[in-house]
């Protein structure tokens, strides 16, 4: 056999176990397909800020809840911020659709492993997280987020990972009321 067809067949050998060997690992790593139990939200926002300080106002007169961003100098104690909303729809019919706006303070994302899951709850044991509804009901207001923070990917411009929260909410006129969220599926965060 020359030397030429002998190259031929080992640079063949090499393209078919790269591609059966690497391939598979490239999809199974990446988190675009949805995966067993996920709920089925439509992520519309992903704001990542890297200085700023999470703010929630509460206006009680208007039953309204606001989630943002107060820019703020990493030096002067400035955190990492994620905003997110996620919309469902859950049936054909109207008037069960509903949003999901999460605020993540991550504080210096840096820090944080990859592939380590973080506790979503109070600033010292895990994440501070907060989340409110708008949906075509009784005005809720949040009462708290549990649930885990799991974070694949931190880039420059970039990151996402996947959150499994349950958001508990009590109506603004009645407070025998509760109703809770679920939310588990991947989020995403931009600069």
């Amino acid at each position: 056999m020359p030397a030429r067809v002998r190259f031929t067949y080992l640079l063949d050998a090499f393209a078919r176990r790269l591609c059966l060997t690497l391939l598979p690992w490239v999809f199974l790593s990446c988190d675009i397909l949805p995966r067993k139990g996920d709920t089925l939200g439509e992520q519309q926002q992903a704001q990542w800020l890297i200085a700023a300080r999470l703010v929630v106002d509460t206006d009680p007169n208007l039953t309204l809840v606001r989630l943002r961003a107060a820019p703020l100098d990493s030096a002067h104690g400035g955190h990492h911020v994620l905003l997110a909303r996620f919309e469902f729809n859950p049936s054909e019919g109207s008037g069960d659709e509903y949003a999901l706006n999460i605020a993540l303070d991550l504080g210096n994302v840096r820090a944080l492993v990859i592939g380590t899951p973080y506790p979503l709850g109070p600033a010292p044991a895990g994440i501070p997280a907060y989340g409110t509804v708008t949906c075509l009901c009784r005005p809720l207001k949040p009462d708290s987020m549990v649930g885990s923070l799991l974070l694949l990917h931190r880039g420059v411009g970039q990151l996402y990972g996947r959150i499994d929260a349950t958001l508990f909410f009590t109506a603004w006129d009645d407070s025998s009321r509760h109703v809770s969220y679920r939310l588990r599926q991947r989020i995403d965060g931009m600069r």
